[in-house]
């Protein structure tokens, strides 16, 4: 949040090889990044640590034409902004496209909250509109900073990840990722669930993203912080 509004390209071995800015666009707290069939990216703007937005939006981003449009939405089940904390969970920073749909997944409070995610969907088309309320799940000691779906869309994975200070002093954090399969339609949170631990760091670090390359690997990535660069490592999707 509040960094240029840009896409950056790299060769996927983290090299630089080209930005795309958005002048008339505001990066006010973008988290997230998915794709569709037709050459669309989908930016999520909502970032919400506060749980007082009133402003979340999903730019859309045709490659192709270098169009941009975008949807402006709501919780279905927000009234209060902020709501009172035992029901701050309208964080986001996890969502995938898939069916003609924009899925999200909230991020719950680390050490604050009830440690469930939810999952809201919206219409892939511009517009203002409502995000669903579809489902809930109790992932405990875990909050989920990503999602994403195989290419084939038989598993749907999220990262999830612990942060606290050991002894009140030393950083440590812990991360998981939890695959979901065999699920009847959108209802990917009452598939079968599998706990794999994510790849370790050495010192405590933010995981933050994750996505499939094919139907058997996952890259994940942490965040930069004080102590360690941002690094992606691969992930084999084992049964």
């Amino acid at each position: 949040g509040g960094d240029a509004a840009a896409l950056y390209i790299t060769d996927g071995k983290g090299e630089l090889t080209d930005t795309i800015l958005f002048p008339n666009l505001k990066n006010r707290d973008w988290e997230d990044l998915t794709y569709d069939s037709l050459g669309n990216i989908y930016i999520g703007d909502f970032g919400n640590n506060l749980n007082q937005r009133t402003d979340l939006q999903i730019y859309i981003f045709n490659k192709h034409s270098n169009a941009v449009d975008s949807i402006t939405f709501q919780y279905s089940d927000q009234t209060d902004f902020p709501p009172v904390a035992a029901k701050k969970n309208y964080d986001m920073e996890a969502f995938f496209w898939h069916d003609n749909q924009l899925h999200l997944f909230s991020k719950n409070k680390i050490g604050h909250g009830n440690y469930y995610c939810k999952h809201y969907s919206l219409s892939d088309q511009p517009g203002a509109q409502t995000a669903i309320l579809k489902d809930s799940i109790y992932l405990k000691n875990r909050v989920v900073t990503a999602a994403a779906i195989s290419p084939d869309a038989k598993t749907v994975a999220l990262l999830a990840y612990d942060y606290k200070k050991l002894l009140g002093i030393f950083p440590f954090s812990r991360a998981s990722i939890f695959y979901f399969t065999k699920f009847q339609g959108h209802h990917f949170l009452k598939g079968n669930m599998r706990k794999r631990r994510a790849p370790s760091f050495i010192v405590a670090t933010q995981f933050e993203s994750l996505d499939f390359l094919n139907n058997r690997k996952l890259y994940v990535a942490s965040e930069q912080t004080l102590f360690i660069k941002p690094k992606a490592k691969r992930v084999k999707v084992r049964p």
